[in-house]
């Protein structure tokens, strides 16, 4: 039996990169996608030399053009829909240009490329779709309103996907990491507007916050290599985070995301509670 195929999108660097080299150490084989291999030629070289392949793949690119570029790779058993990143900046002030972007980058790239791989996966009877969100997506910050925006959406079209395909025998899987040691807060202090900028009526809460994510760059407490473990262990169902397969629609990564998600999930189920009668009151009698 042949090797699993991978396609992960966002290979440069962070866990991606990662990911890419942890699967490529199991044996199995991985087409990595990079939006400049010349600007990402250290990654290119480590997957290279590991087995990989790689090739260049921008989130931004046409629906033709991520389709064409997925369906050349054949047969994929897992799909990473991992390239993504964020800008901070008060919801007010956002730019068309930068809600364009993020919403291109985060959410229509990673649909068009599971679009694309979808009736390979179909007509194998299997496959695999992970959908990198993050913690934003289900307990937005302050400054976070665009991010946590274009991830919630991906969730949402990953809920429904799941429905849909699970007849074809292929799962989808969330994962939701908190802060992991990755380049993620020094590619967001160059995409975002300078902490400055933010005008003074939006400086607590926005500013706040935005100076806080400057400030743990290196300093998170998330190891990438252990988040790449759990992630090729959720979707094999092998090691520590094996019994989560097929069981669970997300997978937490990160005590920080656990704890933020728990709180949310109490504070949503607690107005729930409050509004069964009111809710109930709108029908007709």
């Amino acid at each position: 039996m042949s090797a699993p195929v991978w396609l992960i999108t966002g290979t440069s660097n962070g866990l991606g990169l990662v990911l890419a080299l942890r699967v490529l150490r199991a044996g199995h084989r991985v087409v990595a996608s990079v939006r400049n291999k010349t600007k990402a030629a250290a990654a290119v070289q480590q997957i290279e030399q590991a087995g990989g392949s790689v090739i260049e793949m921008d989130m931004t690119e046409s629906q033709a053009s991520i389709s064409s570029k997925v369906q050349a790779i054949g047969r994929i058993d897992y799909l990473v829909n991992n390239a993504g990143y964020s800008i901070l900046a008060p919801c007010e002030t956002i730019t068309e240009k930068d809600a364009t972007l993020q919403l291109a980058t985060n959410f229509f790239g990673p649909l068009y490329t599971l679009q694309a791989a979808l009736p390979a996966m179909r007509a194998q009877r299997s496959g695999t779709i992970v959908n990198v969100s993050s913690v934003a997506a289900q307990d937005p910050l302050p400054a976070c309103s665009l991010y946590s925006a274009s991830k919630a959406a991906l969730e949402a079209a990953s809920e429904s996907l799941a429905k849909e395909v699970a007849p074809h025998n292929i799962r989808v899987l969330i994962v939701e990491p908190g802060n992991f040691r990755t380049n993620f807060v020094s590619a967001l202090a160059q995409a975002s507007p300078d902490p400055t900028t933010v005008p003074p009526h939006y400086d607590d809460p926005v500013g706040n916050v935005i100076r806080k994510f400057l400030t743990v760059h290196g300093k998170q407490m998330g190891d990438p290599e252990k988040g790449a473990d759990r992630i090729f262990e959720a979707c094999t169902g092998t090691g520590m985070a094996g019994h989560l397969t097929g069981n669970v629609s997300r997978l937490v990564l990160g005590s920080d995301a656990h704890t933020r998600m728990k709180k949310s999930s109490e504070k949503f189920v607690h107005e729930l509670s409050l509004q069964e009668e009111t809710a109930a009151s709108t029908a007709f009698e």
